[in-house]
């Protein structure tokens, strides 16, 4: 693994002048590029694609708003941000709003919307901004925004070291920005937050920096259970690369991931006299209690195809199985160019949504397959004329997602 360019190094501190009072300050563009020295010439060309693509949503979500309101006889497109604030982002805002057990209620109430199956870590982090920001919706996209650009960085510094083509990272960063599902890493939810932990968790750990990795991890599980898949990696690469017995003492550092987790377990016990509060949570409103492998895809094929919903559900579940079918290409993909660790993280993910009722959310788990994002990029090399196909195709379908999202249909 090559070591840090200068450009990543700190700048040498500067001797203290003997007047400084007579020395003028440099402009505030002067300074601001101070603050930023630290990216690349290529990470500033990834950070222009992420704010074109965020433009490109906020665009989509302005006109969602006029063209397809709720209703035919609508004179009121209703608040500029009302388009984002749908599904997980209401259970989100209740979390940070009134906490997980307002007013003694939980699972033993009627109709009780099972918030404890969402991790504490975004609504924690909703509710610090809320302090200095006072629309929950607006500091729900702040946070999506920032932990988008952080994650877009670490994915295409990520990419350099998969894909030596893809020098700059930009095109394994287009592949991602314009996913069928990019539409959530804008929206208030834990997609961006989670990649702006996890991405740079994995930089980390491939330069052996496993404290920093194991830090970083433990702050993505308190963001998502997939935190600890990318922690079983994580652990995978550790004991592959290790091969001395210097190298095996930071061995502890691998355990940090699942404090938080615990932790949070804890917390729901102490409140419902249950240590898997949230799993229950997610059976209960998700039907995520566990299946067969076959019998999950088999009440997703019947709920796709036999006209048991709407064409809009139907669709989505339509997805879903295309979602798990590139997926397990993936992790065979994986397989055979040895990826242990990365076949590791797509594979306990697929577990995980593959072994419910039936699909959810299996698209949307896409976005954090980074190996996928590579993957196309490295294809896309090989094969020229994939980079069109594949943009020819996603980008109708992430608009369509998108505008089922922000006009507050399902979808996923």
């Amino acid at each position: 693994m090559s070591t840090l360019s200068p450009g990543l190094r700190p700048a040498p501190p500067q001797p203290e002048s003997p007047e400084p009072r007579s020395v003028p300050r440099p402009p505030w563009g002067a300074r601001f590029g101070g603050a930023t020295a630290w990216l690349t010439p290529a990470d500033r060309g990834v950070l222009w694609l992420y704010l074109l693509t965020r433009i490109s949503v906020w665009i989509t979500a302005h006109g969602a708003r006029w063209l397809f309101p709720q209703g035919s006889d609508v004179r009121d497109a209703g608040p500029v941000l009302a388009p984002f604030q749908h599904w997980d982002a209401n259970h989100y805002l209740h979390i940070a709003r009134d906490g997980y057990f307002p007013a003694d209620a939980g699972p033993w109430t009627l109709s009780w919307d099972n918030r404890e199956a969402f991790f504490p870590g975004f609504p924690l982090l909703l509710r610090a901004v809320h302090t200095v920001v006072p629309s929950w919706t607006a500091a729900g996209l702040l946070i999506s925004l920032i932990a988008g650009a952080v994650a877009v960085v670490a994915l295409s510094r990520t990419a350099r070291s998969y894909v030596p083509e893809d020098t700059d990272g930009r095109r394994t960063a287009l592949f991602f920005l314009l996913s069928p599902c990019a539409v959530f890493l804008a929206a208030g939810y834990t997609e961006a937050l989670f990649l702006a932990f996890a991405l740079p968790a994995w930089l980390a750990a491939q330069r052996h920096r496993w404290a920093w990795a194991c830090a970083l991890t433990a702050l993505a599980t308190t963001v998502r259970v997939s935190g600890l898949f990318l922690a079983a990696a994580i652990a995978v690469l550790f004991a592959l690369s290790a091969r001395t017995r210097r190298d095996w003492r930071g061995w502890g550092w691998l355990a940090l991931p699942a404090l938080p987790p615990a932790a949070y377990s804890w917390y729901l016990h102490a409140h419902t006299d249950d240590w898997m509060a949230w799993k229950h949570a997610q059976e209960r409103g998700w039907y995520r209690e566990f299946h067969t492998p076959w019998e999950a895809w088999t009440h997703t094929w019947h709920a796709a195809f036999d006209g048991l919903h709407t064409t809009g559900y139907a669709a989505m579940f339509q997805a879903e199985l295309a979602a798990m079918l590139v997926g397990l290409a993936l992790v065979g993909l994986l397989v055979r160019h040895r990826r242990w660790p990365e076949a590791v993280y797509v594979a306990l993910s697929l577990w995980a949504l593959g072994t419910s009722c039936w699909y959810t959310s299996v698209p949307r788990a896409t976005l954090l397959w980074w190996p996928l994002w590579t993957a196309l990029a490295a294809l896309s090399l090989r094969r020229p004329w994939f980079r069109t196909a594949y943009l020819c195709v996603t980008v109708p379908l992430s608009a369509l997602v998108a505008l089922a999202f922000l006009t507050g249909r399902w979808a996923g």
